[in-house]
């Protein structure tokens, strides 16, 4: 489906999710496309109950086929030399979310994302945050607004114990890829 493409995946510190997104990695590898992984501080070196760092970076490495991207200066060279197709973030925390939407590049994947965009290219976004409907609603709303960057479909986890907090439809994944290199986000936006 994608043969011939080459992605950028980028993992942010939605532990949580990290598992479902590194399933969907999967699932989009084997299109038959390329992935460069790449991987926020907190992800490269945080254990939790959710698993290992070292676990995690090992499946992405295995899945991908290449060592993961752990470094401002590791993910600075993907614009200039227009390495990629498009980048994917997911999970995409509201950290992340706010990050891109003041211009502010101080992880790996922040890095991979501004200096991909410089191409004009796709930037697909899969939220992972507990406040998606409150202190980042403005975050989210400011990225939709910007060319180039579209979302994976989203809704609310858990509207009783959680009430602002978004996750975006994993499995919806590819034909959001589709969506986005049409130059639109997959509808329904919200779920």
């Amino acid at each position: 489906m994608f043969e011939g493409k080459t992605f950028g995946f980028g993992f942010c510190g939605s532990f949580c999710t990290l598992a479902e997104s590194i399933d969907a990695l999967e699932e989009l590898a084997q299109t038959g496309c390329k992935i460069v992984p790449v991987v926020s501080y907190a992800v490269a070196n945080t254990d939790t109950r959710f698993g290992k760092a070292a676990d995690f970076t090992a499946r992405i490495e295995d899945i991908c086929r290449t060592k993961v991207i752990d470094s401002i200066a590791g993910a600075e060279p993907i614009g200039p030399k227009k390495l990629l197709d498009m980048m994917i973030v997911m999970p995409c925390t509201g950290n992340t979310l706010a990050k891109l939407n003041y211009g502010i590049t101080d992880t790996p994947v922040t890095m991979a994302c501004k200096s991909h965009l410089r191409n004009a290219r796709p930037l697909l976004l899969s939220i992972a945050t507990n406040d998606g409907l409150s202190n980042n609603a403005k975050n989210i709303g400011g990225l939709m607004n910007l060319k180039n960057v579209y979302f994976v479909p989203m809704g609310q986890d858990d509207a009783i114990k959680k009430p602002t907090s978004i996750i975006a439809k994993t499995d919806m994944l590819l034909p959001a890829i589709e969506a986005a290199f049409n130059g639109a986000s997959l509808q329904p936006i919200l779920m």
